[in-house]
């Protein structure tokens, strides 16, 4: 299956309190950023990047992307990133059909993760694909039509919602699964605990990353 055309977001505007604060995508994690192994992942599988923040955009200035920045008040989370993906996308690129949402600390993420989320809402016939592995599900990454976005906005400023698990489940998304094996490709990074395993993995000899491919050059 070819897959539809479909930006990437990459939701950066957690406020990492389990990180001591602060920029939690832009930390070092063998030789890159967070966010570096994020896009790096990611671009092959998207026709544009952008980056989900509030505040300064500036910090992200190596990153060559545009960051934009929630369009609903008072920072309500990852839902209002994906809502804000949506608003630009219709706004910039009017002819994608569809945006990609990920996390920025997920520097593990799977190169086939945008064609098979495709390829289950194809199969499936609904509108709303998401992640899932061994059995656990990643609402936040996921495959979200423009045409939902009024609706997601009545969502966030009418009905007050917020948790991202609630908009996709009122949309009976289907779960396309990835093994774990060796290692989870979803895997997030909350703690200086994990940053400290996922260096060592993303530090394997000749750039091989944990789930057993090179990195995307």
């Amino acid at each position: 299956m070819r897959k539809p055309p479909t930006i990437g977001v990459i939701l950066a505007g957690g406020l990492s309190r389990r990180m001591g604060g602060g920029d939690k995508t832009l930390l070092k994690v063998a030789g890159r950023t967070l966010l570096d192994h994020v896009i790096a992942r990611m671009r092959p599988q998207c026709v544009d990047l952008i980056i989900s923040a509030n505040g300064n955009p500036a910090r992200f200035a190596e990153a060559a992307l545009a960051v934009v920045p929630d369009t609903v008040p008072d920072h309500p989370g990852p839902l209002a990133g994906i809502l804000a993906a949506l608003e630009w996308a219709a706004e910039y690129r009017p002819a994608i059909e569809w945006i990609v949402s990920v996390s920025g600390d997920t520097p593990l993420l799977p190169p086939d993760l945008v064609g098979r989320l495709h390829e289950a809402r194809e199969q499936s016939g609904r509108t709303v694909a998401c992640a899932s592995s061994a059995g656990r599900q990643h609402p936040v990454i996921g495959l979200w039509s423009l045409r939902l976005r009024g609706e997601l906005r009545h969502a966030l400023t009418v009905d007050n919602m917020r948790q991202v698990r609630q908009w996709a489940g009122s949309h009976n998304p289907v779960w396309a699964q990835w093994s774990v094996e060796p290692l989870d490709p979803f895997f997030n990074v909350n703690d200086p605990e994990d940053l400290a395993m996922v260096s060592g993995w993303l530090a394997e000899p000749a750039g091989v990353n944990p789930i057993g491919r090179r990195d995307p050059e």
